[in-house]
């Protein structure tokens, strides 16, 4: 069944879902039906987490002709063993000379436009149609004025109107739709109201966190159903009707197979799809065929992205059904898919010291985000699963260091350095993310882990201690590059560039970590001397139609540590080979093996 549902997609056929009228056709083709104006919108969708098992499972893992996200079938490369006997000195640094060729794009760059997520002055969320209460809650948090993709969306779905809603990351598309779904609840605030599908779980609880927090007047309860938790809870969470459902396809589907009917879907009015790009892929339209099955025609779906693909296009220009009218369509008309208050470079960096030049480039960011360093808060140690899981990447670990760290740290004349400001760090690799955190604690810079083999505790540990500025610099594979809205990030770093087909939207996801809302940010991606890399700058530029600057460090500064962190690559190294992480590597695999079985 699944293997036929996989090959009518890949064809462009409409599929039929047993014991319903409605078919779910993935629009990949320009014969796309428009199911946002009939039974159910056309998505497919994605849960780039961790699981455990069956649908708890990564989505991300998933046989997909998409690019690959975080630890797919990929081949997780060992990172380099660095050791005294072949350390470059100053007369033989030659790789930086052999990799200053210019990095030029193909086709004429237009000049900057101005910022689309700033705030529209004319427009007040009054004058949208929100009532005092919920605007009352968005000026606690400092919001007073809509985006232009808040101006534009909120009124026709206020109106019951279906939306397609595509704006740049951080322009403010989560309340775009919360608050005509908190607004409208008031009306009908009875069983499963709104059903939010995200592609990742770190999203699927943002949202969440959101929804708290603007419907907190309203009492509005919401239930977060991802995999890597507990699934009688959830079980008991959705038999308690929340107002607002906040899920990924995979373990949505899995609580559907077991309700019983103790629940059901019957009574949504809304339909959100986050992150509608990875969602509408044929990989999961087994899943969202279940999920629009149990859904009622009549309702409200909403899709919003920072990319506005083919598939989507083609829901849009799509007939609607009778009776129904075509969903409105906010198109972001920027030619430039990146704000431009954030500043974009690439670094020439020799690949076998990378390590060396991240670590100095934290410990001496550039001037325009090194005043946004901060003190991190007195840590509170917490009990339980998750804080255990995640001691490994927790840099105030109570048990005693190694003698292997002590000996990195003691041979640092300045072991106490400066930490950097709020950077992100991202990787290809759960390997990797592992590594460089390993590697930096030994370097006494403050990091911590996000990828899809820790567990959704972990995960979640990881980010509060990102937040709560405890640690400076978060290591995440593309689980963190989704949707994530961690304020004042100032720096992203791309120690890998996104490769594949979709590298460049994945990169255009990535730097938007930073420079939200309006603020500022820095986004320097390392190319190295190896095949590819110049060509991938070049289609990312391309994409984001910007010439990507060159940002250059001292390289005599940089070679001054690199006995010091050739040191901690070797015992960070020692460390992840006697860690359980080829084991749980082990588990990931088998895994998407009985994945691509099904």
């Amino acid at each position: 069944m699944a293997n036929s549902i996989k090959r009518a997609v890949s064809a462009g056929n409409p599929i039929k879902i047993a014991d319903s009228g409605d078919k779910v056709h993935v629009p990949l083709k320009e014969d796309a039906q428009d199911h946002l104006s009939s039974s159910g919108s056309e998505e497919s969708g994605s849960d780039d987490g961790g699981d455990d098992s069956g649908h708890e499972a990564d989505d991300s893992n998933k046989t997909s002709a998409q690019p690959v996200y975080d630890d797919e079938d990929e081949e997780d490369v060992e990172p380099e063993q660095l050791t005294s006997s072949v350390l470059p000195n100053r007369i033989s640094f030659a790789p930086r000379a052999q990799l200053s060729k210019p990095l030029r794009s193909s086709r004429p760059l237009p000049p900057k436009p101005g910022n689309p997520s700033q705030p529209t002055a004319q427009a007040t969320f009054h004058s949208l149609g929100i009532s005092s209460s919920l605007v009352s809650a968005l000026n606690a948090m400092s919001i007073r004025h809509p985006t232009p993709i808040q101006s534009a969306c909120i009124p026709p779905l206020l109106a019951g109107r279906d939306c397609i809603g595509n704006a740049k990351t951080g322009s403010g598309k989560t309340i775009a739709f919360a608050l005509p779904i908190l607004q409208k609840l008031l009306a009908d605030p009875f069983g499963i109201f709104a059903l939010i599908l995200t592609p990742t779980r770190e999203l699927a609880f943002q949202i969440a966190e959101q929804f708290s927090v603007i419907g907190a007047p309203l009492n509005a309860r919401t239930s977060v159903i991802v995999g890597g938790m507990d699934m009688i809870k959830q079980a008991l969470e959705l038999t308690n009707r929340p107002h607002v459902v906040i899920a990924t396809p995979g373990r949505l589907v899995d609580h559907l197979n077991s309700a019983n009917g103790e629940w059901d879907l019957r009574r949504v009015k809304f339909l959100v799809l986050d992150e509608a790009d990875r969602i509408l892929t044929p990989t999961f339209a087994s899943d969202l065929g279940m999920i629009f099955a149990a859904l009622p025609q009549e309702r409200q779906t909403c899709l919003f992205t920072a990319t506005l693909t083919p598939s989507i296009e083609a829901l849009a220009a799509a007939p609607p059904r009778a009776g129904k009218q075509k969903p409105v369509l906010h198109r972001d008309t920027s030619s430039v898919e990146t704000v431009d208050t954030l500043k974009q470079h690439y670094m020439l960096v020799p690949s076998h010291i990378r390590e060396a030049y991240l670590y100095h480039l934290l410990c001496n960011p550039p001037e325009s985000v090194a005043h946004l360093r901060r003190e991190p808060p007195a840590p509170t140690p917490k009990a339980g699963k998750g804080a255990r899981n995640a001691k490994q990447h927790d840099p105030k670990r109570s048990k005693k260091p190694s003698a292997k760290s002590k000996s990195v740290a003691a041979s640092d004349p300045d072991s106490e350095i400066k930490q950097p400001p709020p950077t992100i760090i991202f990787v290809r690799h759960p390997r990797i993310a592992s590594y460089l955190t390993t590697l930096l604690q030994h370097l006494g810079i403050r990091s911590t882990a996000l990828h899809s083999h820790l567990s959704q505790p972990a995960r979640l540990a990881s980010l509060n201690l990102f937040r709560a500025s405890v640690v400076p610099v978060l290591v995440c594979t593309d689980v963190g590059a989704r949707g994530l809205d961690m304020d004042d990030v100032a720096m992203v770093i791309n120690w890998d560039l996104p490769s594949g087909e979709g590298g460049a939207e994945e990169y255009v996801h990535r730097v938007g970590r930073t420079a939200r809302m309006g603020r500022g940010g820095i986004a320097i991606s390392f190319v190295t001397e190896r095949e590819g890399d110049d060509e991938i700058v070049q289609g990312i530029e391309e994409r984001i139609r910007i010439k990507l600057t060159e940002y250059t460090l001292p390289e005599d500064k940089v070679l001054e540590k690199l006995n010091l962190v050739s040191t901690a690559k070797r015992t960070a190294n020692m460390e992840l080979h006697d860690s359980d992480f080829g084991k749980r590597q082990e588990i990931h695999r088998k895994k998407r093996a009985k994945l691509a079985e099904a």
